[in-house]
């Protein structure tokens, strides 16, 4: 309703600040996430804090299985994206090199480490405050859920590691190759 004396201005201009405010926020949040890329290490050590205290909370109310079978489930579809190519060699032909005289391309993955990472902590922070709302604790055997998602897990696995030795990748990187470090001490041009 627009009242004589300007009412539906003032809660224009309230929509508009709450706006602003929550575009400061999230421009905060952004350079927060932006900044903490290159710390590998410490990011992960804060998605173990977190999941420590989702365990530790489930633990103590003893309930909420279908919320954190649901989480395992979501985690396990990110491993499988961390896991795997970018481009399926089955479906797009063969993009990494399988004979030793192709050229190197690098291992590209379908989901890259920091959104793997920052979808596993906020799944895990979204479970969390699910388990304030009893709607989300439904009365379940668990050590059922338990064993289905371990089933589940270890065929997804196997499934994944025969896709990896048929297609000759390796998800895992320690970093490019350093060259002349050793005992020659020698670059490319070698000693003489």
């Amino acid at each position: 309703m627009h009242s004589a004396y300007g009412g539906q201005g003032l809660e224009d201009e309230d929509s508009g600040k709450m706006a602003q405010l929550q575009g400061r926020m999230g421009r905060n949040f952004q350079v927060m996430l932006d900044r903490s890329v290159p710390h590998i290490g410490r990011r992960w050590a804060l998605f173990c804090v977190i999941v420590l205290i989702y365990l530790v909370r489930i633990y103590f109310l003893d309930g909420f299985y279908i919320v954190t079978y649901g989480l395992g489930i979501y985690n396990l579809n990110l491993i499988i994206g961390f896991l795997s190519p970018q481009t399926d060699p089955e479906a797009d032909g063969p993009s990494l090199p399988t004979k030793g005289n192709e050229e190197y391309k690098p291992f590209v993955r379908r989901l890259p480490e920091f959104k793997f990472w920052y979808r596993s902590c906020k799944a895990f922070v979204t479970a969390f405050f699910m388990t304030f709302l009893s709607i989300f604790d439904v009365p379940v055997f668990w050590p059922i859920l338990l064993m289905y998602w371990l089933m589940l897990f270890f065929m997804t696995m196997k499934q994944q590691i025969k896709h990896m030795i048929k297609h000759k990748y390796v998800p895992i990187s320690w970093g490019k190759k350093q060259y002349g470090k050793g005992k020659g001490g020698g670059g490319a041009g070698g000693s003489g």
